[in-house]
């Protein structure tokens, strides 16, 4: 019984770093996955490189076309979609 009482404060030390650091980080990727998958064209976005644009094409499960100004497409790995600015209303009927 001894031996256990030595590991209590391993086994809270383990709980108190998954409520702080584990768990918000795994809300945070989901979050991030839900918003990625709703992309659609016309969203207004902010790649991690800091690039804004609006969404033209959504191409494929990886991949979409983002226009920087007029004229200007890039194609942009989905997974480096920072942030969602806007988003369009999906059309109706």
């Amino acid at each position: 019984m001894e031996a256990f009482g030595q590991f209590i404060p391993l086994i809270l030390i383990f709980a108190i770093m998954y409520f702080l650091l584990i768990r918000p980080q795994q809300k945070k990727l989901k979050e991030h996955k839900a918003m990625i998958g709703a992309l659609r064209r016309g969203d207004q976005v902010v790649t991690q490189g800091g690039l804004i644009g609006k969404v033209s094409k959504v191409k494929d499960d990886s991949e979409i076309e983002v226009e920087l100004a007029e004229g200007i497409k890039v194609r942009v790995v989905r997974a480096t979609i920072a942030q969602v600015l806007s988003k369009t209303e999906p059309a109706e009927g």
